[in-house]
C-alpha cells in the first residue's frame, strides 16, 4: 500500500514524521509524492498559532475532498489541542503521543475497518523513545533529545499539548547519533521542544555535545534552538574550542521590552540577555545569532515596540523570525487587558522584517572575500547549494558532490543571496 505524509510545524515534528515514514517503509509500504496516489495519508499537525491550527484543519479537509477513499490519519499538536471539538472526517485520530505506533493503528484499521480515537494526558506520559536510522536528507539529520516544556510562558499553548519536560537517555542519544553518522549524515541537529533543558541523570546538553564531538566522521553538531539562560560556561567553551560545534545559535528573545517580558513570563530581562550575548560573542566573534520576536502582545505600547526594535539592532541578530501575537485559549495571556488590533500587529511585523533584512545583509557582507566551509546539500547541473557552519546559505556555480564539505570564498552578497567560488576545488572531507 502507498502512503503520503504531510508535516507541519517544527523540527520535532519533522523528526517524528521521519520515524513514521521509516516504520511504514520497514513494513513494506511505499512512499508517494501526492495525496491522490496514496492509500493512506498522515498529517502531522501544528498548533503554535491560530494560523497553524487553521492550516492544519484546511489540509485535513482538502485530503478528504481530493482522495475520499484514502485512510486519513491525523496526529500532533492541533489534534491534541482540539480533541473535544474536531468536527473533521478522520479515520485514525491521536494527539502528540503514540506517533511511533501509527503503523499498527493503520494495520488494525485495515483489519476491522473501525475508526480509532485516543488521547493521552500529556502531563503523565514518559518520553516516547524513537530512533531514526536514516533521515530523508543525506546531509543533515535531526535528533530529538527532549520533549515537553515547564516554562509556561503566558502566550504559549505548547506545554499543555506536549506535556512536561522529559528527555531521551544519554546513552540512547549517543547511540542514535553514531548510527546516523554511520548511515552517512555529516551534520546532526539536536532538537526538542525545549532543547536547552536537556538533563538526563545529571548529564546536560553541554555534556552530550562534548561526547558527540568524539564521534568519528561527524563533522557538525548544530543546536536547533536554545534559551539564553541555558547557555552555560561549558557550552560556551565548546562553542569556542570545538570545531564541530556550529557557529550559529537561535536564541528566542520574544520581546526587547522588560515590561512585556515580565507579562510574557519570560525568565530574564534585557540586561541579562545582553550580558550572556556578550559572552557568546567573546567566545565566538563570527557567530550567527538569530531570534524569535512576538509583536503586538497585549499591552505592548508603541514605546515598548520601539524598545524591542532598538534592542534587536543593538544585539545584532542576523535574522529575526517575527510573529504577531496569536491568542491561544487556555493561556494566561488570554485574560490580559489591552489586546491590540490586527492592523497594528501587521504594521509592526512589517517593521521588524525590514530591520531583519537589513541586519541579515550586514552580517553576510562581513564574509565577502573570506573563506568558509560549506556542506553541499543539493547539487544541480550548473550550481550547488549548502550551508556554512554559521548557517549562511551559499550558492556555488559548479556541480559539486553532495554531502561533501568544500572550502569556498564568498564573492557576492545581495538580496538575491550569497554567492561563492570554490577555493582550488579543495574537498575537505
Amino acid at each position: 500500500m502507498k502512503i503520503h505524509i504531510i508535516t507541519l510545524g517544527c523540527k520535532v515534528n519533522a523528526y517524528e514524521s521521519e520515524i513514521i515514514k521509516e516504520k511504514f517503509l520497514l513494513n513494506n509500504y511505499k512512499l508517494v509524492d501526492t495525496i491522490k496516489e496514496a492509500d493512506i495519508v498522515i498529517v502531522n499537525t501544528c498548533s503554535v498559532t491560530n494560523m497553524a491550527d487553521n492550516k492544519s484543519k484546511k489540509i485535513i479537509r482538502s485530503i478528504k475532498r481530493e482522495n475520499p477513499q484514502a485512510i486519513l490519519v491525523a496526529c500532533g499538536c492541533m489534534t491534541q489541542n482540539h480533541q473535544d471539538n474536531l468536527d473533521l472526517d478522520i479515520d485514525i485520530l491521536i494527539g502528540t503521543s503514540n506517533k511511533s505506533n501509527i503503523v499498527k493503528l493503520v494495520q488494525d484499521y485495515l483489519l476491522n475497518n473501525q475508526k480509532y480515537l485516543s488521547f493521552d494526558n500529556m502531563q503523565e506520559v514518559p518520553f516516547e523513545d524513537m530512533e531514526v536510522k536514516q533521515f530523508t536528507s543525506h546531509t543533515r539529520a535531526f535528533l530529538k533529545i527532549q520533549d515537553g516544556c515547564n516554562n509556561y510562558c503566558s502566550y504559549c499553548i505548547i506545554p499543555y499539548l506536549r506535556g512536561s519536560q522529559r528527555c531521551k537517555s544519554f546513552t540512547g542519544a549517543l547511540k542514535e547519533a553514531k548510527e546516523l553518522v554511520l548511515s552517512g549524515h555529516k551534520e546532526i541537529v539536536l532538537t526538542g521542544i525545549h532543547t536547552g533543558s536537556y538533563n538526563y541523570d545529571g548529564k546536560t546538553l553541554a555534556d552530550l555535545v562534548e561526547e558527540m564531538i568524539k564521534i568519528p566522521n561527524l563533522e557538525r553538531i548544530r543546536i536547533s534552538s536554545i534559551e539564553i539562560l541555558e547557555i552555560d560556561a561549558k557550552l560556551l567553551h565548546l562553542l569556542e574550542t570545538g570545531p564541530k560545534v556550529c557557529k550559529h545559535l537561535h536564541i528566542p528573545l520574544q520581546s526587547g521590552s522588560d515590561a512585556i517580558l515580565k507579562l510574557m513570563n519570560r525568565r530574564y530581562n534585557k540586561a541579562k540577555f545582553k550580558e550572556i550575548v556578550l559572552k557568546i560573542k567573546k567566545a565566538c566573534p563570527d557567530i550567527n545569532l538569530t531570534t524569535d520576536l512576538i509583536v503586538g502582545f497585549p499591552g505592548e505600547t508603541e514605546e515598548n515596540f520601539q524598545e524591542s526594535l532598538k534592542f534587536c539592532e543593538e544585539i545584532g541578530f542576523s535574522k529575526i523570525h517575527t510573529f504577531p501575537f496569536s491568542l491561544r485559549s487556555g493561556t494566561k495571556a488570554e485574560s490580559l487587558p489591552n489586546h491590540l488590533d490586527n492592523s497594528v500587529k501587521k504594521q509592526r511585523v512589517h517593521q521588524v522584517l525590514e530591520l531583519s533584512n537589513k541586519q541579515e545583509l550586514n552580517y553576510y557582507q562581513k564574509f565577502i572575500n573570506k573563506e568558509v566551509d560549506v556542506l553541499i546539500e543539493k547539487s544541480f547541473a550548473d550550481y550547488s547549494i549548502g550551508h556554512t557552519s554559521n548557517y549562511i546559505l551559499v550558492t556555488i556555480p559548479l556541480k559539486l558532490k553532495q554531502n561533501e564539505i568544500y572550502k569556498v570564498k564568498i564573492t557576492n552578497v545581495s538580496k538575491d543571496g550569497v554567492k561563492a567560488e570554490v577555493s582550488n576545488c579543495l574537498i575537505l572531507n
